[in-house]
């Protein structure tokens, strides 16, 4: 069963396009991620999929609602954790769930039976009566997962959940998030520029990048579609590295960028004598060599012919986003 289907999805801002004509379903359960770096169009996409931004083409349904038709239903049936800290400081773990629970008219019995169902799920019933101020980075994350399934969502939003935490917070919101998906049976639809946490999480990955979906499938069959091992070769001389290593009959892709060379091949170990023979003829020098099984991070680098940025800035098209929303 299709939970949310996406068709010819456009979003321009005064002539910028953040998202360019993207099309994809997702499945019921499914935990399906948009990876790619700041400025891509995740959140936008997002924005749009959770009725915060009106497309300006295309067209798109959650949960067999259509996003411009029926925008209440979407809200109704979807749980939301944005980018951006949404907390009430002031108020305690409870009151912060209970006025959510309020917003979205879930009768009393029903709500105080789910918050603390919920505070338990996140491990944090025992801070319940605890202002949130007084929490750290990862249990607010927890406490904004939790608040938004109160409402009993069939679809869950995760923009950026774990962007900025330390990996060991990182590693536990994970745990909850598959917790989730198993047990609860909810559609979860995360944004991220980590590549591990989309290799761990997701069934399948759409992989974004300037507005477009650039390859979709599941982590593995997009790892296995570059074939055999990588070796990454940093040298000072890498062009000239590239153009030799380039045209080796062995060699599946190459690829230079940032003083290194990625090359795609079958039986790394075998090749890497030769590949070290050639550059000493020609004299060129190598500085490292490193060879590990594909990742995600090069499958980003074999269709963009970059690696990934992590940009520590708010992108274009975030603030673009931010502005629209606000004006509506």
């Amino acid at each position: 069963m299709t939970a949310i289907q996406v068709e010819n999805l456009t979003k321009r801002f005064n002539g910028f396009v953040a998202v360019d004509n993207i099309s994809f379903s997702i499945n019921s359960s499914e935990i399906f991620g948009l990876l790619g770096p700041n400025g891509a169009g995740k959140s936008t996409t997002m924005a749009m999929l959770s009725t915060m931004l009106k497309p300006t083409s295309g067209s798109a349904s959650v949960n067999n609602f259509d996003i411009l038709k029926n925008e209440d239903d979407v809200r109704k049936s979807i749980g939301i954790v944005f980018q951006d800290p949404s907390l009430d400081e002031e108020l305690t773990a409870y009151e912060n769930m209970d006025f959510h629970g309020r917003l979205y008219r879930v009768p009393k019995k029903i709500r105080q039976k789910n918050i603390i169902e919920l505070l338990k799920l996140v491990e944090l019933e025992k801070r319940k009566d605890n202002l949130v101020k007084t929490f750290s980075g990862g249990m607010r994350r927890r406490l904004e997962i939790a608040r938004g399934l109160l409402h009993e969502p069939r679809v869950l939003f995760l923009d950026e959940p774990t962007l900025g935490l330390d990996s060991q917070t990182r590693n536990l919101l994970w745990e909850y998030i598959e917790k989730l998906s198993k047990e609860k049976g909810i559609t979860i639809i995360l944004t991220t520029h980590y590549m591990e946490e989309a290799d761990r999480l997701c069934d399948r990955v759409a992989i974004i990048d300037q507005g477009k979906i650039i390859a979709l499938d599941t982590p593995e069959k997009l790892k296995e579609g570059i074939g055999g091992d990588v070796i990454t070769i940093k040298s000072p001389d890498c062009d000239r590295l590239y153009s030799k290593i380039n045209t080796l009959p062995w060699v599946t892709y190459a690829e230079p960028h940032n003083g290194s060379v990625t090359i795609s091949l079958q039986n790394a170990e075998k090749h890497v004598a030769e590949i070290v023979n050639l550059a000493s003829g020609d004299g060129i020098a190598i500085d490292s060599i490193s060879i590990h099984e594909p990742t995600l991070e090069d499958v980003f680098l074999h269709f963009t012919g970059r690696a990934i940025r992590d940009e520590k800035s708010s992108s274009k098209d975030h603030i673009r986003m931010m502005r629209s929303v606000r004006r509506r």
